[in-house]
């Protein structure tokens, strides 16, 4: 499979998990969920789908759990919008990097009030 056909179907099934959370799933305990990116093998078997989930700590592990309890319907999901005989095997990853940069920026803010006083 070409490089540029693997980066639009990475692309595509960022798109459509990103709708379904959005609008298809109706477990309540799916908090605020953005997909920063997907990471599929060359053969389309697999691929790593990454959340970043916002909210306290509770309210993460609910958000994980329904998104865990919602896997199939999503790789169903996946499989007939991108019209592929074998759908890929999802795998839900957290993406904590954005978490990372804001505890980099709240340290940063906090020496600049310390440099300020």
């Amino acid at each position: 499979m070409g490089q540029l056909r693997l980066e639009k179907v990475q692309e595509f099934i960022k798109q459509e998990v990103s709708k379904m959370i959005l609008t298809d799933l109706k477990d309540p305990r799916i908090g605020f969920v953005t997909v920063t990116r997907v990471e599929a093998t060359g053969d389309l078997r697999q691929a790593k789908v990454y959340l970043s989930l916002f909210g306290s700590k509770e309210q993460k592990e609910e958000t994980w759990q329904g998104l865990q309890k919602a896997l199939g319907f999503i790789r169903a999901e996946v499989g007939k919008r991108l019209k592929i005989r074998h759908s890929p095997e999802l795998l839900l990853q957290l993406d904590e990097s954005l978490d990372h940069s804001v505890h980099i920026q709240t340290l940063l803010d906090k020496l600049k009030q310390e440099e300020d006083q």
